[in-house]
């Protein structure tokens, strides 16, 4: 942990909070209050939900999910509760919350596990399954919840290790999107080229929540053979912006210098989300080839 002033954390906090900043500053911005953690760093995430930008507000609410600090629990609840916040941002509110993992947030996820925006619905379902499965089977199956990309997923791996078996689980629309999402996060762990083709079948599901996550999850996998998938969920325009957005940033993960070139190609997207996103993956991917040891790093000297 690095030691930081409160006022340093409030300049970078300014830094996250200016709308005339580049989006590509603010997300350093962003993660690095994420890093840093603390309730003057909450704050300042907590302050940039009134934002006019889709991507930066999910991401917020993603940052506060995965720094699993319940002093967050207050404004995602009210990101969750706010019908005029895009669907996006709400849903990751949910997933957030799901994140956090307090049992005292059962009654807010079961209110809109039947929300009207399908994503926000499925999001709050499988955020409660994990409540569920926190309560239920963490002492059981600690070390499946420990992921190894250091991330807090929205559903713990499957003990099942056989690929086709969870390839099967991963596509079968009758099962719980949570133990389909359990599926695919065995998959991800395996990171072999049959299981990539496997999740790489995920992203023609129904749910536009569980693409966005397949597209994720090769973001953090960062392995070239995902690039195709990718490469095809971004082009496809009629895909929902909330997936194409994911696989942009997935391809800044990877970047490489096919990566770099379908993100340039999708600056002027039609949509702002995925415009935005291919800003910041390009960022990331200078950070990807770079000798920089962690993306954002250089923030913690930012001055306002």
């Amino acid at each position: 942990m690095v030691n930081i002033s409160e006022d340093a954390i409030k300049n970078i906090g300014k830094v996250l909070n200016d709308p005339s900043r580049p989006m590509k500053e603010r997300f350093r911005a962003l993660f690095t209050l994420r890093n840093l953690g603390g309730e003057a760093a909450i704050q300042c995430i907590s302050e940039c939900f009134t934002d006019e930008s889709v991507l930066l507000k999910h991401e917020l609410a993603y940052c506060l999910g995965q720094m699993q600090d319940k002093r967050a629990i207050p404004i995602l609840r009210s990101v969750l509760e706010d019908k005029e916040q895009d669907p996006i941002v709400r849903h990751e509110a949910g997933e957030a919350l799901g994140a956090i993992g307090d049992p005292n947030l059962r009654e807010i996820l079961e209110k809109y596990q039947n929300d009207p925006a399908v994503e926000v619905a499925e999001t709050c379902q499988i955020a409660l399954q994990r409540l569920n499965w926190v309560a239920n089977d963490s002492t059981n199956e600690q070390n499946l919840s420990k992921s190894l990309y250091t991330s807090v997923d929205p559903a713990p791996p499957s003990s099942d290790s056989d690929i086709e078996s969870l390839r099967k689980t991963l596509m079968d629309e009758t099962k719980t999107l949570f133990d389909r999402y359990r599926a695919m996060f065995s998959l991800r762990n395996l990171g072999t080229t049959e299981s990539i083709n496997a999740l790489g079948e995920g992203l023609k599901a129904s749910s536009a929540l569980f693409r966005h996550e397949v597209a994720f999850i090769f973001g953090q996998m960062q392995d070239e053979r995902s690039v195709p998938f990718l490469k095809a969920t971004l082009e496809d325009i009629a895909e929902h912006e909330m997936v194409r957005h994911e696989a942009a940033e997935a391809l800044g993960s990877i970047a490489t210098d096919e990566c770099i070139e379908v993100l340039k190609r999708y600056l002027d997207d039609s949509r702002r989300v995925v415009r935005e996103s291919c800003e910041v993956a390009l960022d990331m991917s200078e950070y990807e080839n770079s000798p920089e040891f962690q993306y954002a790093n250089t923030l913690l000297t930012v001055q306002s």
